[in-house]
């Protein structure tokens, strides 16, 4: 089989933009990711920078085409760079091929050895003496319009982008943009890659997804404490509460906003806060009152390497134990996960009403690469229904706020409804509320609490499932993309393949894995942390057949669809190319259940 069956899809083009500290890279890839918006494709831009809290070098990486993207591929067909200066940090984030081309000024300096031993054809212009004919020119302006022809882009979207983005400065500023843009796009060799056509989109991030997520599902009370790579979502949200008559608080730690949402959601508002691994940690024991008190709310936990401060501007799926796992005692609740940026909306949107109707936590998974990449994309789904919290009406009995109801839910009152008057603190408690140390009243509360969680249908939202086949890829959150396209991939080359990605992780939807995993005869599990987590999770519940494997990478590089397909292959037994250039190498020794 040729190797180029397992590699990227070519209707898709990859653009890297590298430079240091002030060259303006980032600002080059988010104007081009909008002029790809403007021209009618589907893209994603996810961003690099090295350990520094602020400055320094950084890296913008596009994909885009005229279908979906939710991933990076295995090589960049471009790479512009701005300058030299400690491209060492990127080489292991923007692998190259021989029909890669590699756009750099040389007044800039020599191409480094190790971007030259990947074969790609380097693209000499000067532009730095393109941006210095223009009053007020920027290099990065000059290699925009120098990489958006040789990609085939209109020159019309890239100078009306750079005006939106600039203009806000001054006239003079956004007219030296658009004349440095079009120096560069007039000397490039235009259109070296194929052009390609689509319609209008929506551009975001996954931060900016979970917000509006959180807000069409009623959330009207944020409290937080500000936290790479999740603040960008509090920034966002800040104004637009405002707006719908609900309000942000910042506090000043993690252990009081849980408290302060965990308030708000006493009084009858729906509350959030977000934060990343080492906020979570000191929220376990605010969550096991929510979970105990059945007071409704939610955390969007936006993940980073760790442990501890880890890597805070990389991405990982490394918190799904401490999700599942961290509370003490028997606490159940609620564990989603979005799989794009897109979908970051969506679940965000149902998990806070999950929360509000099932009175329970939600914590809601995405990381750096969903939050702070940003996309080109159709207008996010909306959850259908309403699922609304379910409220007391007083009667002549006695209120019983944690009444044994059938579906375990019991009725809420709110604070200063006359005869709803309840305590709700982290001691056990009878139906009434009373404190009880009884041990049948702890039995009665601990089933309701886990019972209202599984007897609930959720509907088809468990999951995404894609394609058919003997082989089955089982994945959640960030790396659904890699997934997906690994699929595809796949199938393409003859190996049918189904992918699974989980959207509610817990409490696992036994009965309907089992369905989606009906006739594989190789399950492989595919996630972005070293140990296996969503793996051994399935594992311990039982979920997985015999044989399942595990294709478990820490980050912070990404999971590459080549590498993928690889290890699937040679999972299943099936002969296979090797992975494609710069992709991470399949595990010499999968973990089998």
């Amino acid at each position: 089989m040729p190797q180029e069956s397992l590699t990227g899809q070519r209707s898709r083009l990859s653009i890297a933009i590298t430079g240091s500290g002030g060259s303006g890279a980032v600002t080059t890839g988010s104007i081009l990711l909008a002029a790809i918006a403007r021209a009618g494709y589907y893209g994603l831009m996810t961003r690099s920078a090295g350990p520094q809290i602020r400055g320094g070098e950084s890296a913008a990486m596009v994909r885009f085409g005229p279908d979906p993207v939710h991933c990076m591929d295995d090589r960049f067909d471009i790479l512009v760079a701005l300058d030299w200066l400690n491209i060492s940090r990127f080489y292991d984030e923007i692998p190259l091929g021989a029909a890669s081309l590699i756009l750099t000024d040389p007044a800039g300096g020599p191409v480094p050895a190790e971007i030259l031993s990947s074969g790609g054809r380097v693209v000499e212009l000067p532009l730095k003496a393109m941006a210095d004919a223009v009053s007020g020119g920027r290099l990065n302006m000059a290699a925009l319009g120098a990489a958006g022809a040789m990609a085939g882009l209109p020159l019309t979207a890239l100078a009306a982008e750079a005006t939106a983005a600039l203009g806000h400065k001054s006239a003079s500023v956004a007219e030296s943009a658009v004349a440095c843009i079009q120096a560069g796009y007039a000397a490039a060799p235009a259109q070296a890659l194929r052009a390609i056509t689509g319609g209008e989109r929506w551009n975001m991030s996954g931060n900016e997804a979970s917000g509006l997520g959180a807000l069409r599902g009623g959330v009207r009370f944020v409290a937080a404490y500000p936290i790479t790579p999740a603040t960008e979502m509090l920034e966002w949200l800040a104004p637009r509460l405002e707006k719908v008559g609900g309000g942000l608080l910042q506090a000043e730690d993690e252990l009081a906003s849980v408290n302060m949402i965990i308030g708000g959601s006493f009084g009858g508002v729906p509350s959030l806060t977000a934060t990343s691994g080492p906020g979570l940690s000191l929220m376990m024991e605010g969550l096991g009152l929510a979970v105990t008190s059945e007071t409704p709310i939610v955390v969007a936990n936006v993940m980073r390497g760790g442990p501890s401060t880890g890597i805070p501007t990389k991405s990982e799926q490394s918190d799904l134990n401490i999700a599942l796992y961290g509370f003490h005692g028997d606490a159940p609740h609620l564990v989603l996960a979005a799989t794009d940026i897109r979908d970051c909306t969506f679940t965000t949107q149902w998990a806070v009403r999950l929360a509000e109707h099932l009175q329970t936590v939600a914590i809601v998974l995405s990381d750096q690469a969903l939050g702070q990449s940003r996309t080109v994309c159709d207008p996010p789904a909306l959850f259908p229904d309403d699922l609304p919290r379910v409220t007391a009406e007083i009667g002549e009995e006695p209120y019983r706020r944690y009444a044994l109801t059938e579906s375990g839910i019991s009725p809420m009152s709110l604070p200063g409804q006359p005869g709803g008057i309840y305590v709700a603190d982290g001691l056990e408690h009878n139906p009434r509320g009373t404190p009880s140390s009884m041990a049948k009243d702890h039995a009665a509360q601990l089933e309701k609490r886990r019972r209202k969680l599984l007897d609930f249908d959720y509907d088809s939202h468990w999951a995404e499932i894609y394609g058919s086949g003997p082989l089955a890829l089982v994945t959640w959150g960030s790396a659904s993309g890699a997934v997906v396209e690994a699929a595809e991939r796949l199938t393409a080359a003859g190996y049918a393949t189904r992918a699974i990605a989980l959207r509610l992780i817990a409490p696992l939807r036994h009965a309907d894995l089992a369905q989606a995993l009906a006739g594989a005869e190789q399950v492989l599990v595919v996630e972005q942390n070293q140990g296996a987590q969503l793996f051994h999770y399935l594992h311990s519940e039982q979920a997985l057949p015999a044989g399942a494997r595990s294709f478990a990478h820490p980050g912070p590089l990404p999971l590459r669809p080549g590498a993928i397909a690889t290890a699937a292959l040679a999972s299943a037994n099936h002969p296979a190319p090797s992975a494609a250039p710069g992709a991470p190498p399949a595990p010499s020794s999968a973990q089998e259940h």
